[in-house]
């Protein structure tokens, strides 16, 4: 028994090694290729993830640095006998108030202009940012 199993293996072993060298060789005649359009979700990301903000640096002062808007995440909005109230990065501020916000190593300063119904509007820089509040 011993000796026919080790005669079959052997018949494996060569009929597997003479059908290897007959076999074709396989030519790609086109190749995936995958290209990203500016400003759209990488589709390797989880579903739900979003990258935390960047600053681009420019210059060596960084006059051109950015805040974007998906820095800032306003989660509730609340009105109470003329003054406005909203939650921004889990922080309360009112109208007129500053706060900082800390993106990487740098902290910027940044003013609360308006609060409105659905939208907070931030000033940084004499620029208005609008953030929109986050509904699930």
């Amino acid at each position: 028994m011993n000796r026919f199993t080790s005669l079959f293996v052997l018949a494996l072993v060569t009929a597997g090694g003479l059908c290897a060298q007959d076999a074709p060789t396989i030519e790609l005649k086109n190749k995936s290729s995958f290209k990203m359009e500016g400003g759209t979700r990488t589709p390797f990301w989880p579903i739900g993830w979003k990258p935390s903000a960047k600053v681009t640096k420019a210059g060596a002062e960084h006059t051109g640095v950015s805040i974007p808007v998906t820095a800032f995440t306003v989660t509730s909005i609340t009105f109470d006998r003329g003054t406005r109230f909203a939650i921004i990065n889990g922080t309360i501020v009112e109208e007129g108030q500053r706060f900082g916000l800390q993106l990487g190593s740098q902290t910027f300063l940044v003013t609360v202009k308006s609060i409105g119904d659905g939208r907070v509007i931030l000033d940084w820089r004499d620029q208005d940012v609008v953030v929109l509040l986050k509904r699930k």
